[in-house]
């Protein structure tokens, strides 16, 4: 590639957010498919979710629990490779019919 055409390639490249932007989510409202147990002190796996989470869906309080917004979930997986030992959220498969539906596969 020469430099010319990498040049339009970075041009023309889309970030993560916008193409994230295209998914839609239906929520199952009151019924979230994700739980962060109860907890006092958030463990390092849990402080980490609030840092790797692709869709942003772990923030601390401000008392330091950790929380989910699992509205905007894309059901990638991170937070259950995470926390799967350590059993710090419980992580079921949304229910037929909601959940995220991908716009570009």
């Amino acid at each position: 590639m020469t430099k010319l055409e990498m040049g339009a390639a970075a041009q023309t490249a889309v970030k993560v957010e916008e193409k994230l932007f295209y998914n839609r989510y239906l929520v199952d409202a009151g019924r979230p498919h994700i739980t962060v147990r109860p907890h006092d002190t958030p463990s390092a796996a849990l402080l980490a979710l609030t840092r790797i989470c692709p869709a942003g869906c772990y923030s601390q309080a401000d008392g330091g629990q950790v929380e989910i917004a699992s509205d905007g979930c894309m059901e990638c997986g991170t937070c259950r490779v995470l926390c799967g030992e350590s059993g710090d959220i419980e992580w079921n498969y949304p229910r037929g019919g909601f959940g995220v539906l991908y716009k570009f596969g």
